[in-house]
């Protein structure tokens, strides 16, 4: 039985998350409360298996409390977001901090309701999730300014393309990764299962930190090395040709494997398109979106990789790439940067 710690403010949002969890025949609701020092005394006497976590709340707010809990006592948190600008941004630094996954408040309570399997499932992979006691993640400069001056980059011709998956952990998997790579690698296209209002918070936080520039990716944009492009949060991101290069397309096709953007739809465009050329990254991450895909770009002549167990925050998306035989080589999360290098200097 999955024990479920609902911290929230709102007396709206305890009542809704109590009753999910009171619906799963898996779930017990552990205690609610309305701040986070009232739940610590309860989080030492009997700790939960989840914790939700409402990101602005009174006395102490959800990053200091969850950096704490980081530090001394690991355990995995659901963070309760809004869909402002600084709601996205405190998101993405709980996640850096090692929030487990996030939901978006949504703006009625008909669409609140209609999001109940949606926690269920992520209360579910998070219980399972890889939680360790969490160091501290790189401060980017005030406003996710990037670092310095910006190289001009160069439009891709038709060799190397970099493809990347990812979900539940994502967002740690992907700095721990894309911060190593130089600015001179090839283009690389990331779809990170993410909701509208997000993926641009991400992709400048990313810039910021990253050698390469990141940035959220734009429609009949042309592709051009030394770029990370990132699906836009409820949009699918695909590779074509243009010429003797590569533009992107992106499009509001319905939801593939339940997602939108979609592993899936990402891979199985790159296969098509860059073929022996690419190299695929299958990241950490719950359900099994991209692995059908991903075998498609083996079958292609790409090169693929995905991340192992050990590493994983949650071992589904990559677990599934290697049950179908999509991953050529399956490796721990902190030599993939190293690898992708070693793939295309050759």
């Amino acid at each position: 039985m999955i024990r479920v710690l609902v911290i929230d403010d709102s007396a709206v949002m305890r009542a809704f998350l109590g009753r999910v969890v009171g619906a799963q025949p898996d779930m017990e609701l552990a205690g609610v409360s309305p701040d986070p020092l009232i739940a610590i005394d309860r989080i030492r006497r009997n700790p939960p298996d989840v914790i939700t976590l409402d990101v602005e709340m009174p006395r102490m707010n959800g990053l200091d409390f969850l950096r704490n809990l980081m530090a001394v006592r690991p355990l995995p948190v659901i963070m309760i977001s809004s869909l402002t600008r600084e709601g996205a941004e405190t998101t993405v630094r709980a996640l850096e901090l090692g929030a487990v996954d996030f939901f978006p408040k949504p703006a009625s309570f008909d669409q609140l309701e209609s999001g109940a399997q949606e926690i269920a499932d992520k209360i579910r992979a998070a219980a399972g999730a890889r939680v360790v006691r969490h160091r501290r993640a790189p401060q980017a400069p005030s406003g996710f300014a990037p670092l310095g001056p910006r190289v001009m980059t160069q439009a891709a011709a038709l060799h190397r393309v970099i493809g990347i998956g990812a979900s539940t952990g994502g967002v740690e998997a992907l700095r721990e990764v894309l911060t190593e790579l130089p600015e001179s690698m090839p283009p690389i296209l990331i779809a990170q299962h993410m909701p509208p209002g997000f993926t641009e918070t991400f992709a400048r936080r990313l810039d910021a930190l990253c050698k390469m520039d990141v940035k959220q990716a734009e429609d009949n944009e042309v592709v051009r090395n030394g770029v990370a492009y990132i699906a836009p949060g409820g949009r699918h991101l695909m590779l074509a040709r243009r010429g003797i290069g590569y533009a992107l397309r992106v499009t509001d096709d319905p939801p593939v494997n339940r997602h939108r953007p979609s592993v899936d739809t990402l891979f199985r465009s790159i296969a098509r398109t860059a073929g022996g050329q690419a190299v695929g990254v299958m990241l950490t991450g719950m359900g099994a979106d991209g692995a059908d895909a991903m075998l498609e770009m083996r079958r292609a002549g790409a090169h693929t990789i995905a991340q192992d167990e050990a590493s994983c925050v949650v071992f589904g998306m990559p677990r599934q790439a290697i049950q179908v035989g999509a991953a050529k080589e399956v490796m721990a999360l902190g030599d993939i940067a190293g690898r992708l290098e070693s793939l295309v200097s050759v």
